[in-house]
């Protein structure tokens, strides 16, 4: 009697899921490739159950509010290791999440893509927990190198700080990217693969970088908007720009990591080239910033 109350439970929970997040999105999530122990978890607290609900809800904002087009999604390998490099913008990372959307829900087979986070981001206590849960992790070498030997997908923002607080005016400007992806790629032969985002530079844009109150704040940027912080937390909420993503092809590099810095600079610099043209790409093809 009482396992026919479990399984029927379990049935009711399963049609309960079905109908919230879609079926697609229940099969893709039952689809993704990576290590779970037998509670659930990865070994960094990754849970695929908890990216049903909070994707359900990603899901209405990527197709109605940002109507977020792709294009070169064949461009991703369904398997295997992968750095994912791409142009960033705005204080808050929405850039990386539509980007995951775009690998989890329009790639030939779904891939969580673990975000290389800023190291201050563990002290937002909620948040943090939120985003360790969707896969997220602190953005160290070891950390990535890890995950690469275990064939995940890794998207990095090589602009870092500079790209999260760049002012209006040098909207889609790449700033300095650091090195650390390229030692990383030629350490675990993994191929990188280019990408630009356009749109993400005019969803929250930046007029002042009050940078001495956002070090009270503990975080490495206050930006000033056209309604943030007038509006108050309501003001950061970002604007319904069209966003698209432009996915290159594959890039792979050879040589030894602990190359002089010039020599792993004019490597970098090749992938820094590549997305500031599909940037450029993008933005000569875009109509419209809303549509």
């Amino acid at each position: 009697m009482r396992e026919k109350f479990n399984e029927l439970l379990k049935g009711e929970i399963i049609r309960l899921n079905t109908k919230l997040v879609g079926t697609e999105l229940m099969a893709r999530t039952d689809r993704i490739p990576t290590r779970l122990n037998e509670y659930g978890y990865d070994p960094f607290g990754f849970r695929p159950e908890i990216i049903r609900y909070i994707l359900s809800v990603g899901l209405a904002l990527y197709k109605y509010y940002w109507r977020v087009e792709t294009h070169g999604i064949e461009n991703i390998p369904p398997k295997g290791r992968v750095l994912l490099v791409s142009n960033h913008a705005g204080q808050l990372p929405w850039d990386g999440f539509l980007i995951g959307l775009s690998v989890f829900m329009e790639a030939r087979e779904p891939r969580v893509l673990r975000s290389m986070v800023e190291k201050w981001a563990p002290t937002l206590p909620f948040a943090w927990q939120l985003l360790t849960r969707l896969g997220q992790i602190v953005g160290t070498p070891e950390n990535c190198r890890r995950l690469l030997e275990e064939d995940e997908a890794i998207l990095v923002f090589p602009e870092g700080v500079g790209g999260m607080s760049k002012l209006f005016v040098n909207r889609y400007q790449l700033q300095n990217f650091g090195h650390g992806f390229m030692r990383l790629a030629l350490q675990t032969k993994t191929p990188i693969v280019p990408i630009a985002v356009i749109g993400s530079e005019e969803h929250c844009p930046s007029l002042y970088n009050f940078r001495r109150l956002g070090k009270l704040f503990g975080a490495p940027a206050f930006p000033i908007t056209p309604t943030f912080p007038f509006l108050g937390p309501i003001g950061i909420m970002p604007y319904p720009v069209k966003v698209r993503v432009w996915f290159g092809e594959p890039m792979e590099f050879t040589g030894h990591p602990d190359e002089d810095d010039p020599i792993i600079e004019k490597k970098v610099q090749t992938v820094k080239s590549t997305i500031q043209s599909m940037v450029q790409r993008g933005l000569a093809e875009r109509k419209h910033v809303f549509w």
